[in-house]
C-alpha cells in the first residue's frame, strides 16, 4: 500500500514537472506548399526561408512544449491542382501539419482536401495553417475545423483600410486594379462596400481584373487609369503582378496615391524606389520597423539571407503551435487543433487570439506609408526607403463577423 502511494506521488510529480515540456525532444514537421518556381518563386522562396528561420529560432527550450520544429518546402507552382499533388506527397511522407498562403484558389483546394482526408482517415488527421490566403470565404461559408488562418482576411483589411481612407479628404475618385481570381475579386468587392458606407461621396473611376501571373506589360492598364481621371489607386496585387504594375507607373511618370496590401513583398520595394518618392500605403498586420524581438529577428534574417523578413505570420504560427502543444500536452493534430481554439498568445504587436468560431486570428492592423528611411529605420531591400507606421488599429477595429457554421469532430 505504501509502495502504491509512493508510486502515485512520484507519477504526480513527474506529470507536474513535465507540463511545460510534455513533448520535449519530439520533432514536429511542417510541410510548406507554395510557389518555389514560376513568376511568384521569389515570394515563395522568401516565405519558405521565413518559416524555416522562425522554426529554428523557436525550437526546443525556446517554445513552451519543448519540441523541435522542422519546415520542408514543396513546390505547388501556385496551382490548385499542384497543391493537391503536393499535399498528397506530404501526407504520404508523414507530415501532419501543412502551411500555405500564396493564392486563395490553392488554399480552397487544400482546405477541401484536408477536410476529406481527415474524415476518411481517423488517427491520421492533418492541420492546415493558412498564413496568407485572405479570401473571406475560407473562414465563412467554406470554413473547416482543420483550417486556421494566421493572416487577416480581406474583410478585416478593408474594414481597417476604409476606416483610414474615409479621413483622407483628397481621396475622391478611385481606380481598382486587381488579379482576376478570388482574392482580387474580393478586394474590389469589399472596398466598394466599405467605402460606400463610410464615404459615399467617393466615386469608382474604373475597375480592372487581369489574369494572375500572365501580364508582362501593365502600360495599357496605366493608360486607362490616367484616362479615368482617378486620384487614387487601390490594389490587392502581389508579387510580380504588383512589381510590374509599379514599373509601368514609373515608366509613365504617373504618381498618384496608391493603397496596397503587399507593396512590401519581395521585388516591389525595389521597383518603388526606382520611381523615387511616391505616396504608397500598405494595410497589414505588421510593418518594417518593429522594435524588440521581431525587430532583432528582421536584422538577423537579413544577415543570414540578405533578404527582408516580412511574413510575420510565421512568428505567430510557431508561437501558436508551441503554446497549443504545451496546453494539449501532445503533438497530435487532434489535440492541438482543439487547444488552438480560442488560444491567445503574445505576438510582436500585442495579444492575438485564434477565434474559436471560425479559426480566424484576431490581431492588430497597421497602415504604413512609403518614405525615405531616417537614421535607425529599416531600409527595405536596401533601397534607402521604408514603410513607416502612421496608424495602428486594435484588433476590435478590424474584426468582422463570421457566417461560419463549423462542424467539429465527434
Amino acid at each position: 500500500m505504501k509502495f502504491a502511494i509512493k508510486a502515485v506521488a512520484a507519477s504526480a510529480i513527474m506529470v507536474v514537472a513535465g507540463v511545460s515540456f510534455a513533448q520535449k525532444g519530439e520533432t514536429v514537421k511542417i510541410a510548406f506548399m507554395d510557389p518555389l518556381s514560376g513568376p511568384f518563386a521569389n515570394v515563395g522562396q522568401n516565405q519558405l526561408k521565413s518559416w524555416q528561420f522562425v522554426a529554428e529560432r523557436f525550437s526546443g527550450a525556446k517554445n513552451p512544449a519543448g519540441v523541435k520544429f522542422e519546415v520542408v518546402g514543396f513546390d505547388n507552382k501556385g496551382s490548385p491542382q499542384e497543391s493537391l499533388n503536393t499535399l498528397k506527397a506530404a501526407i504520404d511522407q508523414g507530415f501532419r501539419y501543412v502551411t500555405q498562403g500564396n493564392g486563395s484558389g490553392a488554399a480552397m483546394a487544400i482546405l477541401d482536401a484536408v477536410a476529406k482526408h481527415n474524415e476518411r482517415n481517423p488517427g491520421k488527421e492533418v492541420v492546415y495553417l493558412n498564413y496568407a490566403a485572405v479570401d473571406p470565404a475560407l473562414t465563412n461559408e467554406k470554413c473547416d475545423y482543420w483550417h486556421f488562418r494566421l493572416d487577416a482576411d480581406t474583410t478585416m483589411k478593408m474594414e481597417a483600410l476604409t476606416s483610414f481612407m474615409k479621413d483622407q479628404p483628397k481621396v475622391k475618385s478611385v481606380y481598382l486594379l486587381n488579379q482576376n481570381y478570388s482574392h482580387g475579386q474580393q478586394v474590389a468587392r469589399y472596398f466598394k462596400e466599405g467605402i460606400a458606407r463610410k464615404r459615399p461621396d467617393v466615386k469608382i473611376a474604373g475597375e480592372d481584373l487581369h489574369p494572375i501571373g500572365q501580364v508582362k506589360d501593365f502600360a495599357p492598364y496605366v493608360a486607362k487609369i490616367k484616362q479615368s481621371g482617378a486620384d487614387t489607386i487601390v490594389t490587392g496585387n502581389w508579387g510580380a503582378d504588383l512589381t510590374l504594375f509599379v514599373k509601368a507607373l514609373n515608366d509613365a511618370g504617373m504618381k498618384i496615391p496608391m493603397y496596397t496590401y503587399y507593396a512590401g513583398v519581395t521585388g516591389t520595394p525595389t521597383a518603388l524606389a526606382a520611381g523615387g518618392d511616391g505616396e504608397v500605403y500598405v494595410i497589414a498586420y505588421g510593418h518594417s520597423n518593429h522594435t524588440g524581438e521581431i525587430g532583432q529577428m528582421g536584422q538577423d534574417f537579413f544577415k543570414k539571407f540578405n533578404d527582408d523578413y516580412y511574413t510575420f505570420a510565421t512568428y505567430n504560427g510557431i508561437q501558436l503551435l508551441g503554446s497549443a502543444m504545451a496546453k494539449a500536452k501532445s503533438t497530435n493534430p487532434v489535440a492541438v487543433a482543439k487547444a488552438m481554439e480560442g488560444l491567445s498568445v503574445k505576438s510582436f504587436a500585442g495579444d492575438v487570439t485564434m477565434r474559436a468560431s471560425d479559426h480566424q486570428l484576431q490581431q492588430s492592423m497597421f497602415v504604413t506609408k512609403w518614405q525615405k528611411a531616417k537614421k535607425g529605420e529599416y531600409s527595405v531591400e536596401k533601397t534607402g526607403y521604408t514603410f513607416v507606421p502612421i496608424k495602428q488599429m486594435e484588433p476590435y477595429v478590424a474584426s468582422t463577423p463570421t457566417s461560419c457554421q463549423m462542424k467539429r469532430p465527434g
